[in-house]
Formats: structure tokens, C-alpha cells, sequence
């Protein structure tokens, strides 16, 4: 299974057993995380770099992972997303230099399977 594949089956299945609870803060706050990357004054695209910037600096690797899969799935480029690796490691300093090694591992395989699957589908 591709980490991108454990990835994202993790995320769906424990959000659905936290959501699931209906604990009613823990709701709000991820309506309110769903809604705050909507479009708006900013564009979804923007938001999704800020979020990849914020949550590298802040070293957390799952949310790595989601901005990275939000980016791809914008059609945001190679060259875009390693100016938002610069970007958050000259704000957050040479200690998110790992964060970036796997953050880049993880882009090179959602590029990877995307052609593979474009060559599928014959796109």
C-alpha cells in the first residue's frame, strides 16, 4: 500500500470515528477548519500553501501530508510547491529540513501516481 493510500484510509476512518461521537466542540472545530479553506477574499489555492507553510514550520507531518495531497489536487506545480518548501524553512529554520525531506518524498510519489493513473485513464 502507497503511503499516500495509508494516508488518507487513516485520516477518513479515525475522523469518522472522532466525528462519529458527536462531541460538539470537537464538530465545530473541524466544520470550522473545512470552512476556513474555502474560497473566499483569498483563494482556496492560497489557503492551501499557507496552511503547507504554517503546518511545516509547526514540523506536524500528517498535516504535511493533507496540504500536499490539497496542493496536488489544485494543480499547484513542482517549481510552486519547493518555493513553499523555502518559504517555510527560512521561517521556520533548519530544523524543518526533515519535515521538508519527507514532504518532498511524499510530492515526488502524489506526482508519481498521478501520471500513473493519467497514463491509465489515457490522459
Amino acid at each position: 500500500m502507497s503511503q499516500i493510500q495509508e494516508f488518507n484510509e487513516y485520516r477518513a476512518k479515525m475522523n469518522e470515528v472522532i466525528l462519529g461521537k458527536n462531541n460538539k466542540v470537537i464538530n465545530r472545530l473541524f466544520n470550522l477548519d473545512t470552512n476556513t479553506y474555502m474560497e473566499g477574499a483569498l483563494s482556496t489555492k492560497t489557503k492551501e500553501m499557507l496552511g503547507l507553510v504554517a503546518s511545516m514550520v509547526l514540523r506536524c507531518d500528517d498535516c504535511i501530508r493533507y496540504h500536499l495531497g490539497k496542493c496536488y489536487e489544485l494543480g499547484i506545480t513542482t517549481d510552486e510547491i519547493y518555493e513553499i518548501f523555502a518559504v517555510a524553512n527560512i521561517v521556520g529554520g533548519t530544523i524543518v529540513i526533515p519535515h521538508t525531506r519527507r514532504g518532498a518524498e511524499y510530492w515526488e510519489e502524489l506526482v508519481a501516481t498521478g501520471r500513473a493513473g493519467a497514463e491509465v485513464e489515457g490522459k
